[in-house]
């Protein structure tokens, strides 16, 4: 029996949980006030909208968020890749008709399968190309553009009766750490931080946004706390008149869970300002997970919202202000949902994404086929980075081997070398992060003496420091990236050189 205080934590608690069928204990938390779930990729199947269904008869005014950022960051389409521009690829086009078109794109995904919180878009300003975690998430490494996407973005989410949620609050694109892993520390200049990297959360405060996530960051001039658990951070927030819903970046990130716990953070994020705590993805901790990973964090979680609450660390007026605005954005969707809205009919993805595909270098000859070596990094918590799909769908029926060029020895770098360019076609390298992965640039270098004519098709931010074969820049790690870099390689459409800039 879920106490007073109990349902009052529920009323600020947003967790993941296993599998793709609602468990009796989110059910019972849902009908005892829980504020609602976060979808994962293993929560996706053909039954995601009976799924919703069943979440919102249990609780009519639950929350339904989820990761659907297009490009390289994708759950709806997690076991094939995104087939929505990827933030990297709109940034690139400075188009901001497509960026609000594509926005209301993704709505349309997320509604149809009967969620209504877009964990999106990225107000990063990708200033580190280091960066493991944001990348081609973010819309560039310019404020301003970062700035007018993420407010165009927003207006076509929002006005498709669905929140969007900017991320990742006060800014995590001058980091070279990820915060799934470890705590990192921004040393940048605050002036410059201030100036660059809140700009676009300023912008979003004014377009109205509905919802904004913290990172897992430390601004040492602002304290020594993560931005997710320091006040001074998130009364920035406030301070600029926003009274929306602040989210918390998932609380079973190593930068919470490892320094002071699932339940600690959340009683001092709720403390700090955070209205509504994603507690995370149970299959984060890959074989350790138990089988009841998700019941057992969210307790952790609530456990320490109310151990706060008896023991006066945290004021009960603060979870209730938190559950309040909570409360309000769900029945701000309920709303417009009923209101209705109309769904563009005439949206083209493919076109937009073929408009951002670009070569660096001399453009190739038409291939007939392609053999690629997936050489890309591996993949992480936030980012499937090495997903199959990419390299599948760039080689159709062609040969596809991959290959970690991170742990993979030179004599085995030229096995795969040989196999690759003997079998039928053009041989394909497939690569990330150029510029700051030194065994991927090998590797290029490599491949460039061995075969003269083969081609790099690049997924991650696009090239500063030439390199020595024709390089097709993508700028997402997507299904329909690499499709169109197909296309492009096939001959089937004029690709655009792109003027390099050595850094």
């Amino acid at each position: 029996m879920t106490d007073e205080l109990e349902r009052l934590a529920n009323g600020v608690l947003w967790p993941g949980f296993f599998g793709t069928e609602a468990p009796e204990w989110l059910r019972q938390e849902l009908r005892d006030g829980l504020a609602g779930v976060v979808y994962f990729g293993q929560n996706v199947g053909e039954g995601l909208p009976a799924l919703s269904a069943e979440i919102l008869d249990a609780n009519p005014n639950a929350l339904i968020g989820i990761d659907e950022e297009g490009g390289s960051v994708t759950r709806l389409e997690s076991a094939t890749g995104s087939t929505v521009p990827g933030a990297a690829q709109l940034g690139l086009l400075d188009d901001l008709v497509a960026s609000e078109r594509t926005g209301a794109e993704l709505a349309r995904r997320v509604r149809a399968v009967g969620a209504n919180v877009v964990l999106g878009p990225v107000a990063d300003v990708n200033t580190d190309p280091r960066n493991p975690v944001i990348g081609v998430r973010a819309f560039g490494d310019d404020e301003a553009l970062v700035s007018r996407h993420v407010v165009a973005t927003i207006d076509g989410i929002q006005d498709s009766a669905v929140a969007a949620c900017v991320k990742h609050f006060p800014g995590h694109g001058d980091t070279h750490l990820d915060s799934h892993h470890s705590l990192p520390e921004i040393t940048l200049d605050v002036e410059e931080f201030e100036r660059v990297h809140l700009e676009p959360f300023r912008a979003a405060v004014d377009a109205g946004v509905d919802a904004v996530m913290t990172a897992h960051i430390v601004v040492p001039a602002w304290g020594e706390q993560p931005a997710t658990l320091n006040p001074r951070v998130l009364g920035k927030l406030r301070d600029w008149g926003y009274d929306g819903v602040i989210i918390t970046d998932a609380l079973d990130m190593a930068a919470i869970r490892e320094t002071v716990g699932l339940g600690g953070g959340a009683a001092l994020a709720l403390a700090a300002g955070a209205d509504l705590l994603c507690i995370g993805n149970p299959t984060n901790p890959g074989d350790a997970a138990l089988v009841d990973q998700d019941e057992r964090d969210f307790h952790a979680a609530r456990d320490g919202i109310v151990a706060a609450l008896r023991d006066g660390s945290l004021s009960r007026a603060r979870v209730e202000e938190a559950a309040a605005r909570v409360a309000a954005l769900a029945t701000k969707l309920r709303v417009a949902a009923e209101l209705g809205h109309d769904d563009p009919d005439d949206y083209d993805a493919a076109e937009i994404v073929r408009r951002t595909v670009t070569v660096s270098g001399d453009a190739p000859e038409a291939a007939t086929a392609l053999a690629v070596i997936d050489a890309r990094r591996r993949s992480t918590l936030a980012v499937d980075s090495a997903g199959s799909y990419v390299a599948d769908a760039l080689a159709a029926d062609g040969l596809r081997v991959r290959l970690d060029v991170a742990s993979a020895d030179l004599p085995e770098q030229d096995r795969v070398l040989d196999e690759v360019t003997a079998a039928p076609g053009t041989t394909v390298l497939l690569i990330d992060r150029p510029d700051t992965d030194a065994a991927q640039r090998s590797l290029v270098e490599r491949t460039a003496v061995r075969d003269p004519g083969a081609v790099v098709v690049n997924v991650g931010l696009p090239t500063r420091s030439p390199l020595p074969l024709p390089t097709i820049e993508v700028a997402a790690a997507s299904r329909l990236g690499a499709q169109m870099a197909r296309e492009a390689l096939l001959g089937r459409f004029a690709v655009t050189q792109r003027m390099n800039s050595a850094g």
